[in-house]
């Protein structure tokens, strides 16, 4: 498989690494101004780059019939815009706030327990997420997407930054150094706690899911997610 990257920070690098040594070849690398190699000789492209060059991005390999992945998180306020482009131009698209194989099976046991857990009101909900001092985005893209989970099995109605009320789902976004992620979901009463925690140990995990997105994406049309790459229910 020949691959374009677009952003070269950490996940950019470590996503060149893990695909080399699987026996793939990195044929275009977009970092900020700067460009090596050619776009149209990629199979796939993974987007791991800013929310502001994001859209840029997935458009230009849309528009360039490039099938796209895209872990960046940050933009979704124009999530619409893509999915029109991407039907208009019969494109190729998978998006996730998370492409680590564990967290996408967490999203997962987080439904089960909001649907567990929606007929006990007594119990308060919370989300914490912990992540690097460099990430520019609070909340995560994950916990956005654990606390959509759970709203979706309750009678919460939204989420909301250190928020507080009956309806919300609060989430406390914190930055510590060289921390690679971790999220949490607490029911809390006056009686017990109930807890689930998942926890990233390296990045390896987010740029092994994203080159699994990438093979799986190839030959394909339409927009995806990795419920669909993993072909979870």
């Amino acid at each position: 498989m020949k691959l374009a990257l677009l952003g070269y920070g950490k996940m950019g690098k470590t996503i060149e690494r893990l695909a080399v040594e699987a026996g793939h070849e990195v044929v275009f690398i977009k970092d900020r101004a700067n460009e090596r190699g050619d776009l149209a000789e990629a199979d796939v492209a993974i987007d791991f780059s800013t929310p502001e060059a994001a859209i840029e991005n997935i458009s230009r390999c849309i528009m360039d019939g490039i099938p796209i992945v895209s872990g960046t998180t940050g933009w979704l306020k124009d999530y619409d815009k893509v999915l029109n482009l991407c039907e208009e131009r019969n494109g190729s698209f998978i998006y996730a706030s998370n492409f680590s194989i564990g967290v996408n099976l967490f999203f997962g046991l987080n439904e089960y327990l909001a649907k567990q857990m929606s007929s006990w009101p007594m119990y308060d909900i919370n989300i914490e997420e912990i992540h690097h001092t460099e990430k520019k985005d609070a909340p995560s893209g994950t916990a956005i997407s654990l606390a959509e989970g759970i709203i979706k099995n309750t009678a919460k109605e939204a989420w909301q930054l250190d928020g507080q009320g009956d309806a919300v789902v609060p989430i406390h976004a914190k930055r510590e150094e060289d921390v690679k992620g971790t999220h949490e979901i607490t029911y809390s009463s006056e009686i017990d706690t109930i807890s689930i925690k998942h926890e990233a140990h390296s990045r390896d995990g987010f740029a092994k899911g994203a080159i699994l997105a990438a093979q799986w994406l190839q030959n394909k049309k339409g927009v995806f997610g990795m419920k669909d790459v993993l072909g979870i229910e």
